[in-house]
């Protein structure tokens, strides 16, 4: 089959991104990614009664924010051609199509969240903006939007830029919300009532620590999962809890520094499901609150990740790996293997591609010059073509998984092995591996963990010298400016960084607010604190270096890297004199997702690497 073909097939099939059970436990909504021309949201029943329902079908990316407590709307996010300005809509199950608006278009603000009360009058969501006065924050404060008047009422206004997260009990009465006023390594969660008379903290277990918070459906319980339980430093690992918020009292159920927790949410039913992740491998379980007692699920190829339990028993969950696209399954506790898994959304009924045109991932790992084990997926193409392309991961607070990824099956279709890295910093490895980006920031022994892999490559004849691509989107844009800066053709001959930070000090400048924090955290400060590292970790400063081939890939209209990035970039390549390509798409934000768009920017990678 040839490459064009290949990669048509590739990005005609489907790929679920998010589920979500209705509270009822009827209903599974979920985001499905090239179905139609872009994302849209999908409606099935967990009992398989009838196929997926389309309940969106626009032009633009349009996602899943949340169920509404009756389980008879669901509320859905659409922005305009990336630009992440979202207005939220309104769609009853039973009107599918109709998208009720409910904020305003192309807002000025950046939008956290959605949440409709019960009685379908007040919506609730972070902004931020100050409504009163007309004018844009740094901070995302927490408003209630009466949908009869228009009126927004502020509830709560933290001090700091935090990219919000936000939920509202079953009941209506109670807001959780997340901050970062005290350090930006932290994450605490504060409860507001929805009349905004009393707004406290309620989860600080140390400035320096993260909690993640979610409501259980009788509204009074919280599942609490927290980097430590002393109120001091981060111990290394996740431990989970319920708290109870009547009494005030927290119970952990789970606190062991050889678990690998990434994170945990709570079924409609009531039951926690625990997401641990091991070697970048989901290794799920689910724990009966009352009991406490923990039982796994099935371990399987690929990927089980479940999402809750049905009306009838069953649980509802996403199923994946390299060589399988995500989509919707139900299943029974006594599941043993894939064929007990039933496909609720039939993907391979929607693509002419089948199992054998794809390549499975294979785990391979290498030494870092420090001696840190890093892991990657390995694709291998057939016959061995002796030259590669490295895939970066973007975060890097993130991890490159067993997962079917159009671009990579192309590179591999058109004759590149393809090697997915996870440098330090991402997850999926524990805590420690995480957080050891943060010892050097942003720019350190990570880049040598991709290099080494690149060197791996070589050494194992899967790529000769001078034969070595690489490629990413976000922080792997970054990292893809890193690597072809700072190491020569024999180890790094290409680079095609996508969306990537070229000026860490202009980016952390033009970013959105809400984003600044990370940047804080991860490379140790401010520009205005630390302006000696913030140059010393820019790209932007070792442009001379370049010897290999350069092709930079942007969205004009990213809020995320700027294209102001790109702008200040070329502008120091012509001062030397470096040849490069540019390759911008108009109608993208951060990254490039539209399937027509999609289709020409693999198509060019391919063209891109053939010179290795």
């Amino acid at each position: 089959m040839s490459f064009d073909s290949t990669l048509q097939q590739l990005l005609a099939t489907p790929e679920v991104t998010l589920a979500r059970v209705s509270p009822d436990r009827r209903w599974v909504a979920f985001v499905w990614y090239r179905r139609n021309v872009n994302f849209d949201v999908f409606l099935v029943p967990c009992d398989g009664s009838a196929p997926p329902l389309a309940l969106t079908l626009t032009l633009e990316a349009t996602r899943l924010v949340n169920w509404t407590a009756d389980s008879k709307a669901v509320i859905v996010e659409e922005d305009h051609d990336g630009d992440e300005r979202a207005r939220l809509f309104s769609v009853d199950i039973d009107r599918p199509g109709h998208m009720h608006p409910l904020t305003e278009d192309r807002p000025p603000y950046f939008l956290r969240g959605g949440c409709l009360h019960p009685d379908g009058n007040y919506l609730f969501y972070g902004a931020n903006y100050d409504f009163a006065l007309s004018r844009l924050l740094e901070p995302t404060w927490v408003y209630r939007h009466d949908l009869r008047t228009g009126e927004r009422q502020p509830l709560a206004c933290p001090r700091k830029p935090v990219n919000m997260e936000i939920s509202l009990n079953r009941q209506g009465t109670y807001l959780l919300y997340s901050l970062k006023d005290r350090h930006p390594s932290g994450r605490q969660f504060h409860l507001v009532d929805t009349e905004g008379l009393q707004d406290r903290e309620l989860f600080n277990f140390g400035d320096q620590v993260k909690v993640f918070a979610r409501w259980f459906p009788d509204g009074e319980s919280i599942l609490v999962i927290s980097e430590s339980t002393n109120g001091d430093l981060p111990e290394g690992f996740n431990s989970l809890g319920v708290y109870h918020l009547p009494s005030g009292s927290l119970r952990w159920l789970v606190h062991d520094p050889q678990r690998t927790i990434e994170g945990a949410w709570v079924s409609p039913d009531g039951t926690i499901i625990v997401d641990e992740i091991r070697q970048a491998a989901h290794r799920t379980s689910w724990i009966d609150p009352h009991s406490g007692v923990e039982s796994p699920f099935p371990s399987l190829p690929g990927n089980l990740l479940p999402i809750g339990r049905a009306a009838d028993g069953a649980w509802i969950g996403l199923y994946y790996a390299s060589t399988q696209p995500a989509e919707v399954v139900r299943f029974s506790d006594g599941a043993s293997s894939v064929q007990d898994l039933i496909s609720l959304t039939q993907v391979w009924d929607h693509t002419g591609l089948r199992p054998d045109r794809l390549t499975p991932a294979e785990s391979m790992t290498w030494e870092s010059p420090d001696g840190l084990k890093i892991q990657g997926w390995l694709y291998r193409a057939h016959p061995n073509p002796k030259r590669a392309v490295m895939r970066i991961h973007g975060g890097p607070s993130s991890h490159a998984e067993d997962r079917l990824n159009p671009e990579i099956q192309s590179l591999v279709s058109r004759g590149f092995n393809v090697l997915d890295v996870n440098y330090r910093g991402s997850t999926g490895f524990g805590l420690p591996f995480r957080e050891a980006i943060k010892v050097d920031g942003w720019g350190g022994r990570e880049q040598t963990d991709i290099a080494a892999g690149a060197q791996t490559l070589i050494q194992a004849g899967l790529a000769e010298p001078g034969r070595v691509g690489v490629t990413g989107t976000s922080y792997g844009g970054y990292s893809a400016w890193c690597q072809i800066t700072r190491y020569p053709p024999e180890i790094i001959a290409a680079a095609a960084p996508i969306c990537g930070m070229t000026d860490l000090r202009l980016d952390y400048e033009t970013t959105r607010p809400d984003l600044r924090p990370y940047s804080e955290e991860m490379i140790g400060g401010s520009p205005a604190e630390i302006p000696e590292k913030y140059a010393e970790r820019s790209p932007i400063n070792y442009i001379q270096n370049i010897n290999g081939r350069l092709l930079i890939v942007q969205g004009a209209q990213d809020p995320n890297v700027s294209p102001e990035n790109v702008r200040m970039v070329r502008q120091r390549l012509d001062e030397f004199h470096i040849p490069y390509e540019l390759l911008v798409f108009e109608d993208e934000g951060h990254g490039i997702y539209k399937p027509a768009n999609e289709a020409v920017l693999y198509a060019h990678l391919a063209d891109f690497f053939e010179a290795l």
